[in-house]
């Protein structure tokens, strides 16, 4: 049984990505902060929240040591920071300067990867945290990553919907076209199963993507072989796009998050459903769980992070039932101090400061942005759309005076509200 024991509501913009490590949880956000909560009573840290990034914080994740914590962003880097006490390490720039999606520690804490819109994959000495080796994906926009637990591989997932295998070498040695309109998140589970049939040790995966589905896997690397990618089964459940997937530490379990709203939690070895969450109230964009508790964290454009626990004996139905009630009426307390939230149209948000903009104006992309932002980043001396990456055909930029008025008119309606 998974219950809902806490929920973090203070980030001001959609949650893009959490992470665990023994002791702390991170979440970063739309909102360009990264913050640090202890496990032993969910508080944030002193030193949180984490503020460098310009832009957007697409995800963040702990070395395996726990001891530093990196977040990438839309301004092109990834930052390394100390979780004793929050300082900034270093500041690691892509040499394309493209938008970074991702980044993960090897199990060693050797290497760091980051990935970008562009496809670029940026390999890191985490030492001398210098760029060791570089690649790029065949086609599309770089968006998951995950390390086998043994370190000889990792895995990328392009927006393109292919899943490529690397060595620590940045040799490519597996390609293979895993879902049609985009993968969207993989993970690696940290214990190998048997193959029955030959006697040889895999590691499983999952990948889940834009077609609704996710999907297993089984990898074989084996220095004759290379690495091989067997496809085992697809996991259904899910009415929209699913947005991300991880496995519990003992790889029996595995989570999933929805455009439809929903945290499924499936058996892995089965594939069947053990619980159904619908506790968000807009798309589930990430899922953890922790390493060394029976906690899953969950994250959602929402703008909140639930805390479930998963409970290792089975309580009585008596206890159950209590426990409900005491949850309801926490609940109930709590929503009659919070005023509900308003919901700004999408369409009004600045693309690169998710903000409400107030002097919009159309770039050679097509798209509309804040003045502001969207000079600032021309300036900064990029030259590729911030939406699709593809280079601006020109610095010019145009007043859009409907946007701004459709906004105005948006902004009276709330206040007559009020």
């Amino acid at each position: 049984m998974a219950t809902l024991i806490h929920t973090l509501a203070d980030h001001n913009d959609d949650i893009n990505y959490c992470a665990f490590s023994s002791s702390c949880l991170a979440t970063c956000s739309l909102d360009k902060t990264i913050r640090v909560y202890s496990l032993n009573n969910f508080t944030e840290l002193p030193y949180s929240p984490l503020k460098g990034h310009t832009y957007a914080v697409h995800c963040c994740c702990f070395s395996p040591s726990g001891h530093i914590l990196a977040s990438c962003s839309t301004d092109g880097t990834t930052m390394i920071w100390d979780t004793q006490d929050g300082r900034m390490l270093a500041v690691l720039e892509q040499p394309s300067s493209s938008p970074v999606r991702v980044c993960r520690f090897s199990p060693d804490s050797t290497y760091l990867v980051s990935g970008a819109a562009d496809g670029s994959v940026v390999l890191w000495n985490v030492q001398s945290l210098k760029l060791y080796r570089s690649g790029n994906v065949k086609d599309g926009s770089l968006v998951a990553c995950a390390f086998s637990p043994n370190g000889n591989f990792f895995v990328t997932g392009s927006s393109c919907g292919d899943l490529t295998i690397w060595d620590d070498k940045m040799r490519c040695l597996c390609n293979e076209k895993a879902h049609d309109l985009g993968v969207t998140c993989c993970d690696i589970s940290s214990q190998p199963v048997s193959d029955g049939e030959h006697g040889f040790r895999y590691f499983q995966m999952a990948s889940c993507g834009q077609d609704n589905q996710i999907k297993l896997w089984l990898i074989l690397s084996a220095d004759f072989l290379g690495a091989e990618l067997k496809y085992k089964c697809t996991l259904n459940g899910h009415s929209a796009p699913v947005l991300a997937c991880a496995f519990s530490h003992d790889g029996q379990m595995l989570v999933s998050g929805s455009v439809d709203k929903c945290v499924i939690i499936h058996e892995t070895s089965t594939g069947n459903t053990l619980h159904t969450l619908s506790q968000h109230t807009r798309y589930v964009t990430t899922c953890a769980f922790a390493p060394d508790s029976p906690l899953l964290a969950t994250g959602s454009m929402d703008k909140t992070v639930n805390i479930w626990q998963f409970d290792l004996k089975q309580p009585c139905a008596e206890s159950l039932g209590l426990r409900r009630k005491v949850l309801q009426k926490i609940e109930e307390l709590r929503m009659k101090t919070i005023s509900v939230p308003i919901t700004v149209p999408d369409e009004f948000l600045c693309p690169i400061t998710r903000e409400l903009m107030k002097d919009p104006v159309i770039a050679a992309d097509g798209y509309s942005y804040e003045k502001e932002a969207i000079e600032n980043w021309i300036n900064s001396k990029r030259r590729s759309s911030p939406m699709t990456n593809l280079p601006l055909p020109s610095p010019m930029l145009t007043p859009n005076r409907t946007l701004k008025m459709a906004i105005s008119r948006w902004l009276e309606t709330q206040q007559q509200r009020v």
